[in-house]
């Protein structure tokens, strides 16, 4: 293999195969051995909301200017109060796990927390549990055949939200296999590079100062690696703490996880530079760790937008994919949680994937005895990005202006777009042998959501809830292992991210969503407070927009494809959502000054 190197202040810019960080996202641990009668074993329950239409009919006041309640947040007892499950229903559940000698703590107002030994949650399940290992030598405890839980709990709605032993979400983030440094116009591009080329208001105007970012992820930080990153461009590491949540996980540098945490920090951190970073690390991406974390960052309330650079096809799912059983409930739980935190002002922000709009193979690809090939990749969405309650980020390739004959100017004002994904020859993200695998800007139809009201202000095609809503830069050329090809093109660009000791040229919309999350800080900054679900106002712009009452806030025209859909035409499209954004524009303070040149005082 090989690797260009370039000499950057003391570090270096590595670029390479990224094998060691792809990820399988339909992942079942390998039974390992059976759960005995008197081991312990612990679970949690999930109880909804009792009055979600409610809930939905505030959050779509909240959001309508000129509404008593536009703004109007909530605490978290309030939501409880208003929207929650009655204290009987939740004291009714918890007696009857008592009833099977099961013991029962409140997490919180809807989770609980379950444990008793083998036989006990065996009885009370109604299926044997047996002891697995993850493909990352992780160990679990799983049901070997579906649960039946009991009559009180069914009838209230109760979910189970672990158990299952599979894996369906992943990290976004890629290395990229092959991109020139900053200076030239495809990048590798720093944060302030991105600022300038999108137009961010000056570090003087406003910089993300009064706000907190979350960022959930299973994975700690290396702070040496912070201070490398923000320290190259002049720049003090933001105020960063980390929360663990059911212990966490631990920085790795053979992490996929901790190399898209990291990321997370730095592009988020970068585009507002005074924001509070709050890391929620999560042991992995099993739904009921995404759960406990979700509902761990709305039960404090103590950050005001949330970064998620992960996700899952929607289909993975549904009972094609799961030998009949259908999963989306742990979705819709999730964007229970999300809807939650949106009443109480918190925004979320998810990646809208990188396999463009073809994001799983055939659900015959994941059977013991799967044919070769076992069929093609198929149309869906990934969660969380297409929850109704999230802003979903795609992405492009950003080209900015180029002086070949001083190397050495930083100038990075914005030049062009495009969204092409790349092809590729075989499934490099999965391991199957399904054909038509892209990478690209991830898009389409969901299949669990309906559309929500804000997507009634611009026309997105279907009825359902459509993904993405808004995209920044992305890059491309994912570098698949050795016997696949894919169809790079000199167009193809990456950002930089400070790694276990190094710089690497990384990838992703798993850059674009962190990206948004930071200009969603300086949103917040300026506003004074909390926004809130933002895609109320994300649409109400692009509306204007149409009609020429408000100047640019997107960038329309962008060509591309991502393997169904196409860009390129004014207004809203699957590839690219609403389009990629004018800073300053996207803030309405057209007026304030521009972030210039990297590494000036308008834009460290």
């Amino acid at each position: 293999m090989k690797v260009k190197l370039f000499a950057l202040t003391g570090w270096a810019l590595y670029v390479g195969l990224s094998s060691g960080l792809l990820a399988n996202a339909q992942r079942k641990a390998a039974v390992v051995s059976e759960v005995t009668a008197s081991e312990s074993v612990t679970f949690e329950l999930y109880i909804p909301l009792a009055h979600k239409a409610a809930l939905e009919q505030l959050l779509a006041d909240q959001q309508t200017t000129g509404s008593a309640q536009y703004h109007q947040w909530l605490t978290p007892a309030q939501i409880q109060t208003r929207f929650g499950p009655s204290a009987e229903t939740v004291a009714a559940v918890t007696q009857e796990m008592s009833r099977y000698g099961l013991t029962v703590t409140q997490i919180s107002p809807q989770l609980l927390q379950v444990s008793g030994s083998g036989a006990l949650v065996t009885e009370a399940l109604g299926a044997p549990l047996v002891h697995g290992v993850t493909a990352k030598g992780r160990s679990v405890v799983f049901a070997a055949r579906p649960v039946s839980l009991p009559s009180v709990a069914s009838s209230a709605g109760a979910m189970l939200t672990g158990l299952s032993g599979t894996v369906r979400q992943h990290t976004h983030a890629k290395k990229a296999a092959s991109t020139a440094n900053r200076y030239s116009p495809a990048g590798s591009y720093w944060f302030d590079d991105l600022k300038q080329a999108y137009t961010f208001p000056s570090y003087k105007s406003y910089s993300g100062k009064g706000s907190k970012i979350g960022i959930l992820i299973p994975s700690a930080i290396n702070a040496s690696d912070m201070a490398a990153y923000f320290g190259h461009e002049g720049l003090a590491v933001p105020k960063i703490t980390v929360e663990t949540v059911l212990g966490g996980e631990p920085f790795d540098p053979n992490s996929d996880s901790s190399f898209e945490a990291e990321l997370d920090v730095q592009q988020s951190g970068g585009m507002a530079p005074d924001a509070k970073i709050t890391v929620y690390d999560i042991p992995d991406l099993s739904d009921d760790s995404i759960i406990a974390g979700l509902d761990k960052i709305v039960s404090d309330n103590k950050v005001d937008v949330v970064s998620i650079s992960f996700g899952g096809p929607e289909l993975a799912y549904t009972a094609a994919y799961n030998s009949g059983e259908d999963f989306t409930y742990l979705l819709r739980a999730e964007d229970e949680i999300m809807a939650k935190g949106n009443a109480m002002g918190i925004t979320f922000v998810a990646s809208s994937g990188d396999l463009g709009a073809l994001s799983i193979p055939s659900a015959a690809c994941f059977s013991e005895n799967a044919p070769t090939p076992c069929g093609t990749f198929q149309a869906s969405v990934e969660f969380p990005a297409s929850s109704p309650h999230v802003t979903g980020v795609g992405g492009t390739n950003l080209k900015t202006v180029f002086d070949a004959n001083n190397p050495n100017d930083l100038n990075s004002a914005y030049v062009s777009e495009e969204a092409y994904a790349d092809s590729i020859s075989g499934d490099y993200q999965y391991g199957t042998t399904a054909t038509g695998a892209y990478f690209g800007s991830g898009g389409g139809d969901s299949v669990v959501f309906a559309k929500p009201f804000y997507q009634l202000f611009v026309p997105t095609g279907r009825g359902t809830r459509t993904v993405p809503d808004v995209a920044l830069h992305m890059g491309g050329c994912p570098g698949v292992p050795p016997g696949f090809t894919e169809t790079c093109s000199a167009d193809d660009s990456s950002d930089v991210e400070a790694f276990a000791g190094g710089f690497y040229g990384v990838i992703g919309t798993s850059a674009a969503a962190p990206a948004f999350a930071g200009l969603t800080a300086l949103n917040i900054e300026k506003s004074g407070g909390r926004v809130g679900n933002e895609n109320a106002y994300i649409y109400t712009l692009s509306a204007l927009q149409s009609v020429r009452l408000i100047k640019n806030v997107y960038h329309w025209g962008i060509p591309g494809f991502n393997g169904l859909y196409s860009s390129g035409n004014e207004g809203y499209n699957r590839v690219l959502g609403n389009g990629t954004l004018y800073g300053k524009d996207f803030l309405l303070a057209p007026e304030v000054p521009s972030a210039g040149i990297p590494q000036t005082p308008s834009n460290p």
